[in-house]
């Protein structure tokens, strides 16, 4: 399963477009057409669209009402032949859609054959810049650490990722900008926090020492950079087209993002024990629930690709972290996971343990579990060493 990096996701045949309607915005600046507006991330996107001045008409690809403040273009990716029209007048594409479960004919219409019918309406009608938003969950299983962009070969372990992979070539065929977003956090995610709630709940400790360095970022940050490079007046520098990571620049370890969701009343604390990896897997097959160890993988191992360049080359402030922005959302995640408590029975009693332990030190700072020649990297890389 994709970790779908909160994209504007898709229903059972994502949005599309037919007859393009007038835009809604107020500005002269460039028209923009935004498949999966409605979305997690689609819905920060637009927010970050209209606090940009001079924004001229925002439309959304929809199959239905269109978010408020857009114009509607109505069609279905998962329908090729709706899609005719949908970028006439448009200079700017964000393809944020996909659909991020099913089987693999159902991922191939949406994520590849709808996507080069959009991208291909998107040429015949002259768009300038196209955006066009992936997941590094294309890479696979890690453990990934302090990884440039392909700096392994990607190899993904789903029919999502599979075709988003797919619909990436689609899009650098047709010179976009293509950003490989890791675990999104903020007020929506109903995927990453939540899948930790279960498996915290499931695995209740430390998981292999909780060194597990990640590549986050936060929804509204995020928003920001795509409504960089979409509304830029100048053209992006010869560089941007292409793929690149679109994480926060520092990586954020399990342990602290975990000690951040308890302090902030999100998730419960995590008890004291650590538990070897063998041990937690084996837990986790017990105690049978909505997630299962591809999804433990992405939370439990290094996941980390360096995202420096794109915020770079953007000019864009990366914000202070997710971390930090974790308190805007927890209000969000507490009403959420009280609606909608982790699935899967009550956790059979652990398994026991011969020699149980604490683990050392706190999880308060993400960096301190940086050490050696991974701290070094980092703090050069932040300070434009």
């Amino acid at each position: 399963m994709s970790h779908a990096t909160g994209s504007g996701t898709a229903g059972p045949g994502a949005t599309g477009t037919g007859a393009a309607g007038t835009g809604t915005g107020t500005g002269t600046g460039p028209t923009v057409l935004v498949t999966g507006a409605g979305g997690f991330i689609g819905s920060a996107v637009l927010a970050a669209l209209r606090a940009t001045p001079g924004v001229g008409a925002v439309r959304a690809l929809t199959r239905s009402a269109a978010p408020a403040g857009t114009a509607p273009v109505t069609g279905d990716l998962a329908d090729p032949s709706s899609l005719r029209g949908a970028a006439d007048g448009a200079d700017v594409l964000i393809h944020l859609a996909s659909l991020v479960g099913g089987p693999e004919e159902a991922c191939a219409a949406v994520n590849v054959h709808g996507t080069r019918a959009l991208l291909a309406e998107a040429g015949r009608a002259g768009v300038g810049r196209i955006v066009h938003l992936s997941t590094s969950a294309v890479y696979g299983a890690g453990p990934h650490r302090d990884l440039d962009v392909d700096g392994v070969v990607p190899a993904p372990v789903s029919a999502a990722s599979r075709t988003r992979l797919t619909g990436e070539r689609a899009a650098l065929d047709a010179g976009a900008v293509v950003l490989r977003a890791p675990l999104v956090l903020g007020a929506g995610d109903r995927w990453v926090v939540p899948c930790l709630a279960e498996l915290l709940r499931r695995v209740p400790a430390h998981w292999d020492g909780a060194g597990a360095l990640l590549s986050l970022v936060a929804v509204d940050d995020l928003a920001r950079l795509i409504a960089a490079l979409a509304l830029a007046p100048e053209p992006l520098p010869d560089r941007a087209p292409g793929v690149h990571h679109a994480g926060h620049p520092r990586p954020v370890g399990i342990g602290a993002l975990l000690a951040a969701l308890a302090d902030h009343g999100v998730l419960p604390p995590v008890p004291s024990a650590d538990w070897p990896w063998d041990r937690c897997t084996a837990e986790l097959r017990r105690t049978p629930g909505a997630y299962g160890e591809r999804q433990f993988d992405l939370m439990a191992r290094h996941h980390w690709y360096r995202s420096e360049e794109i915020w770079r080359l953007t000019a864009t402030d990366p914000g202070p972290g997710p971390l930090e922005r974790l308190a805007a959302a927890a209000p969000w995640y507490r009403a959420h996971l009280a609606a909608n408590p982790p699935a899967g029975p009550t956790p059979l009693p652990p398994l026991p343990l011969p020699h149980p332990h604490p683990h050392p030190g706190g999880f308060a700072e993400e960096m301190p579990k940086l050490r050696g020649d991974a701290a070094e990297s980092v703090r050069m890389r932040l300070s434009g060493a």
